[in-house]
């Protein structure tokens, strides 16, 4: 029996156990993955009405905005929910790098080797 999010056109949020759906960022204009981090209701509530991306820190225990203290903002171009509501995929402009190292993207390492490389 399939879930009723599957296909209903109703934004229901299937959170997990702790109260979090998981969120990837792409940038809007080249596609690139950029960030992966978790949202609970006001993270995602806050999201969509403010149109900047928000976030649950698992660490902090805290809500917080991407780019609060750097300025690197990610602003919202489109926000979609998978077929049963729980991964969001947000489609964003960032105002700076995404990653908190300074890299434009939280995924500038591979795994070559059983070793991480830049690139």
């Amino acid at each position: 029996m399939t879930d009723p999010r599957d296909s209903t056109l109703d934004l229901n949020p299937n959170y997990d156990a702790n109260g979090l759906i998981t969120a990837v960022a792409t940038h809007a204009a080249t596609g690139e993955l950029l960030m992966l981090a978790h949202m609970n209701a006001d993270a995602l509530a806050r999201t969509l009405e403010t149109g900047e991306a928000w976030f649950w820190s698992r660490s902090r225990q805290r809500l917080w905005k991407k780019g609060e203290s750097s300025g690197h903002v990610l602003r919202v171009v489109e926000a979609r929910i998978d077929c049963d509501q729980d991964a969001l995929w947000l489609k964003v402009d960032p105002a700076g790098p995404a990653c908190h190292t300074g890299e434009p993207s939280c995924f500038f390492r591979r795994i070559e080797g059983g070793k991480l490389v830049r690139g």
